[in-house]
């Protein structure tokens, strides 16, 4: 029997290193309906707002070659119906569960993750700095390391639990951000968050996201993003959570080697709603065959000659 279980840090155990992507995956309930979510390592939801949000207007997502053009919005439904109707369902998963925290303005942060707190069935969070800071003229919280490490730090004294924070790669140096929320008391790091892309429609010359400017995501940000956990894997000592183009047991693969400890599935779950289910199994049978017993000696495994 292969040995998948891995210690992302602060209380969290994960029974295999998959867990979904925020904004991929809802809140877990419509997929519970097509496989049994105990099967991979956890769920990372949808961003969660102090109130509602209906999003961005529409068209928001565009098929691109080699991925996807998304800008949501961060659509939810808002922190109190979250706790009513949302957190009952999600009792009932039977799975790790993280829930994504995301805001305008630093109070947002604070306000759902005071909230959150003592929700039993919440195992941690992850504190979405890609965010436009409306106080900051909307650049995003996470591109400026002093702005990210105020967040950080503020959010440590308030929630307990597990702080999971994901970085942007829109930024010069990934690692310095990194470092900075490390010291401020993140618990551990996700990466990397969308890339910026467009795309236009050549019959009609008009942009086929509304905004214009969205998150690229796919197959194509993959080596983009095993960079930036390799980087980071040298710069900060917490446990990083790789993302970007994962669509193969393999994929997961690279990135432990190149110094991760778990993934997030994103963009391949919609190319099949069981993407995350058959990376786990496809991931336990590649390693007996190659005869690994431990997945965890994968991790910044990768040889350099």
């Amino acid at each position: 029997m292969v040995k998948l279980l891995v210690d992302i840090g602060a209380g969290i155990k994960l029974k295999n290193p998959v867990l979904t992507a925020s904004g991929t995956f809802g809140y877990g309930e419509e997929f519970a309906e097509l496989f049994d979510l105990s099967m991979i390592g956890g769920i990372v939801t949808k961003a969660i707002t102090p109130e509602e949000r209906i999003g961005n207007p529409m068209p928001r997502i565009a098929e691109t070659e080699c991925g996807m053009l998304n800008s949501i919005g961060l659509a939810n439904v808002g922190l109190e119906e979250f706790i009513k109707n949302k957190i009952p369902v999600m009792r009932k998963l039977n799975t790790v569960i993280i829930v994504n925290v995301a805001g305008k303005e630093l109070k947002d942060y604070l306000k759902v993750a005071e909230k959150l707190n003592d929700i039993d069935c919440i195992n941690g969070i992850e504190v979405n700095i890609s965010c436009p800071n409306v106080k900051e003229g909307g650049v995003a919280f996470g591109t400026d390391p002093k702005v990210a490490a105020q967040v950080t730090k503020e959010v440590r004294k308030i929630y307990k639990k597990h702080i999971m924070v994901k970085l942007s790669p829109n930024v010069t140096d990934i690692t310095a951000i990194a470092k900075t929320v490390e010291a401020e008391g993140a618990d551990s790091l996700s990466l990397i968050n969308t890339l910026f892309g467009m795309a236009i429609d050549t019959k009609t010359f008009r942009p086929k996201i509304k905004s214009i400017v969205a998150g690229y995501s796919g197959p194509a940000i993959k080596p983009v993003a095993l960079q930036a956990v390799y980087k980071c894997s040298k710069a900060v000592r917490i446990p990083l959570i790789g993302m970007g183009g994962i669509y193969t047991a393999n994929d997961v693969i690279e990135f432990m080697l190149a110094g991760a400890t778990a993934v997030q599935i994103g963009t391949a779950n919609f190319t099949s709603p069981l993407s995350s289910l058959n990376i786990a199994k496809d991931l336990e049978s590649i390693l007996n065959k190659r005869k690994i017993s431990d997945i965890n000696t994968l991790i910044g495994g990768m040889i350099i000659d």
